[in-house]
């Protein structure tokens, strides 16, 4: 029984470094903004949450951040399905290999994302060069919500592949083969069997890469020089004092930005459950 007692007073211990960083690194500051978020210079109050939601420039940063958010989500996680279904059909060393390309790129952005995209599809990158005289477009411009929505989904697709691929393990074969017996298509097999059974798994990894595109700042800050209204770049420049210098208002559109993220993440817990149970 002691025994028991110093295994768990060693544990504790050993947890203690972690939670003394946790408190530092993540709840102090939190704390910090959260505070900060209610007080301006009328006192405390809501007046920094009503000034951005009656702020059409404020609104317009959400909708921004919103939109390439889902939108990148969403076609990295349709490329993501196809690219994990195809790794469990090639062979393993193909497979190792794309896996460890994809666990690199997933991880490839900030500023050399924006500088490697600029030399591409800037206004005279070499392939917007090669489409144009193709005759493929006639115009395109990177620096634009389309732009950003592209350079968000490049390193949305790597991350929804490492995510997806396991998922891919709740599938057995011996369903594919059963309903093939049984004078199923391929449309229904996965109509009524592989999408029910992936569909947690595919929700939870929508929400991730949701996270992931609204809390990205290097990489549209280094393609747009700040110039793109979203909601990290409006945070960087309250607190910059670019133009206006209002770290409150900066903590409220922090805040509101913790309350989107921590929304998406309850969902996916929520989701990753009921993955669990349907196991």
């Amino acid at each position: 029984m002691n025994s028991i007692k110093r295994g768990r007073l060693l544990a504790l211990l050993c947890l203690l470094p972690f939670c003394v960083f946790f408190i530092i690194f993540q709840i102090a500051p939190l704390a910090w903004v959260a505070i900060h978020s209610v007080q301006s210079e009328a006192g405390w109050g809501l007046d920094n949450f009503i000034k951005v939601f009656t702020s059409r420039f404020h609104r317009q940063a959400i909708q921004h951040s919103l939109e390439i958010s889902f939108w990148s989500s969403l076609i990295g996680i349709l490329v993501a399905v196809l690219g994990a279904y195809s790794l469990r059909q090639v062979d393993s060393r193909l497979r190792d290999f794309v896996s460890a390309f994809a666990n690199m790129t997933s991880n490839f952005s900030g500023v050399p994302l924006a500088f490697a995209f600029i030399i591409l599809l800037g206004f005279n990158g070499a392939l917007t060069l090669l489409l144009k005289q193709a005759g493929v477009i006639e115009d395109f411009n990177l620096y634009s919500k389309t732009g950003l929505i592209l350079v968000y989904t490049y390193f949305q697709i790597p991350l929804g592949v490492l995510l997806l691929y396991p998922a891919f393990d709740a599938l057995r074969e011996d369903w594919r083969e059963s309903s093939a017996l049984l004078g199923a298509s391929a449309w229904q097999y996965w109509r009524h069997i592989g999408l029910p059974v992936l569909t947690p798994a595919l929700l939870g990894t929508f929400v991730i890469l949701l996270a992931n595109a609204l809390g990205a700042y290097a990489t549209v800050y280094a393609l747009t020089t700040g110039n793109f209204n979203v909601l990290t770049i409006r945070i960087a420049a309250l607190v910059a004092g670019d133009i206006t210098l209002d770290p409150n208002l900066a903590s409220a559109l922090a805040m509101l930005l913790v309350g989107l993220m921590t929304l998406v993440t309850m969902v996916h817990q929520w989701l990753l459950r009921r993955s669990y149970h349907a196991r």
